[in-house]
């Protein structure tokens, strides 16, 4: 398989990733300027590994479960989610909002783990599987703002800054309002994206580092968010500080997830495919 061709089956994982109800496949062709029989065959290799399959009805392609299983897996291995959980449900119960946590990987963020700390009234709730606009989230900038600056707005320079429709009225749209805002971040010790990241919310984020020590690496971010009405600006110190203990709480269980990983029973695949735990020796 060509590189060409590899990044054709990716933009065709993703194109497929937004389609609750599936695609046709004209359509999908449309959407990669393929032509109808590219796309055909890149579906059907798809679909011979499990990743894709085609409803027998309307004839849509849509994708399995297999990269979800694939993602989890990835996820227990590196012990990710089970780390930071009880912090971040603290954090949701202390905030009675919408908590997140994402980690770095490359020059992105990636969501792993949520809490919902609204009880009552409007909750905001926005999916996991949407990728994380840098320079338009609370988040994104908590994390750009812990760079050199040259290294963050070369970053989103890279990415551009138009967001395709994922931000809100009040996104930053240059550099110049960027470099202003990561200033102001640093400067207040957290990250605020008012209708930025969309429209009627506001947003939250600091950092947290891999571990105790001061010189740790900055391993994720913490976020809050939620209705524009309930994060006013009167409530929000209240919100930093309960960030902030969270940070710190998450820097000192951080390195306890590879301990939790060696704690646990090896997996083996056995001759019918499925997965069995083996024992360990004491």
């Amino acid at each position: 398989m060509t590189i060409a061709a590899v990044e054709r089956a990716f933009k065709l994982l993703e194109a497929l990733a937004g389609e609750a109800d599936g695609a046709d496949l004209t359509v999908l062709a449309e959407r990669l300027d393929l032509p109808v029989s590219a796309t055909h065959r890149l579906l059907a290799t798809l679909a011979e590994r499990g990743f894709v399959t085609q409803d027998a009805q309307s004839g849509a392609y849509g994708l399995t479960l297999k990269l979800s299983q694939l993602a989890f897996r990835n996820l227990d291995l590196r012990g990710l989610p089970d780390a930071g959980q009880i912090v971040l449900d603290q954090l949701a119960r202390a905030t009675r909002e919408y908590c997140r946590l994402a980690v770095i990987e490359g020059e992105s963020l990636t969501w792993i783990a949520r809490a919902q700390g609204a009880t009552a009234g409007l909750r905001y709730e926005p999916p996991m599987g949407m990728g994380i606009v840098l320079h338009a989230t609370a988040t994104g900038k908590a994390w750009l703002a812990s760079l050199p600056e040259a290294e963050a707005l070369r970053i989103v320079c890279a990415r551009g800054f138009d967001a395709q429709g994922r931000s809100g009225p009040n996104a930053l749209g240059d550099v110049d309002a960027l470099r202003q805002h990561l200033a102001e971040t640093r400067n207040r010790g957290f990250a605020l994206a008012v209708e930025e990241g969309e429209i009627g919310t506001v947003a939250m984020a600091t950092t947290f580092r891999a571990g105790p020590d001061a010189g740790a690496p900055i391993a994720g971010t913490l976020s809050v968010a939620g209705p524009l009405p309930r994060m006013q600006e009167a409530h929000r110190d209240e919100i930093a500080a309960a960030l902030a203990t969270a940070a710190r709480d998450m820097a000192a269980i951080w390195p306890l997830r590879r301990r939790q990983i060696g704690a646990l029973p090896t997996v083996s695949t056995g001759a019918s495919g499925q997965t069995m735990p083996t024992e360990t020796k004491a």
